[in-house]
């Protein structure tokens, strides 16, 4: 991935669309460069798919519910549990992590009703010890588009090699 692959994928992540022409004027680049780029940028994995950005609200699941989730250690344990959590209806996403709680879970639900059924999917899970659900009164920001949080000149940087993913300086040589 090069400068002109993360300024195609920058664009598209502040105008929530991939429409060449649209990115073309954008940036300036060829839109017979920008299909090139695009399918490469899908055969290798980096884009994923081409959802769309849906208002949860409007589609009645408006209630985000963040769990924290406290689980027996065993060797492996994270997989399995994980991917057990992250088949319960309504989690959109499952965050294993460090310090007291073994996992974060995110989901989105229609109503209060459905607080017990999900927190009793999550404690019907054996290796679940207990769980702390925390209610979402207002969405500050829930951006799906991550390098819309970025500059330009920041991502370059990161790609380019100056420094390795926990900030530190790289040495690829």
């Amino acid at each position: 991935m090069d400068e002109t692959d993360l300024e195609i994928l920058k664009v598209i992540s502040d105008m929530g669309t991939d429409s060449p022409s649209d990115i073309h004027e954008a940036t300036g680049i060829p839109e017979s460069t920008i299909y090139y780029r695009l399918n490469n940028l899908r055969e290798r994995g980096i884009i994923k798919n081409d959802l769309y950005d849906l208002d949860l609200e409007k589609l009645g699941l408006g209630i985000t519910i963040i769990v924290e989730v406290v689980a027996e250690y065993k060797e492996g344990y994270h997989k399995k549990i994980g991917e057990r959590l992250s088949e319960i209806e309504g989690v959109s996403q499952v965050h294993f992590t460090m310090g007291e709680r073994d996992f974060v879970v995110i989901a989105h639900i229609p109503n209060r009703e459905e607080v017990e059924r999900l927190i009793s999917d999550f404690e019907a899970i054996e290796e679940v010890q207990r769980t702390q659900s925390k209610y979402t009164i207002t969405t500050i920001k829930n951006e799906p588009r991550i390098l819309s949080t970025y500059s330009l000149d920041t991502l370059q940087a990161n790609i380019n090699g100056s420094t390795d993913s926990d900030g530190s300086e790289r040495d690829d040589t």
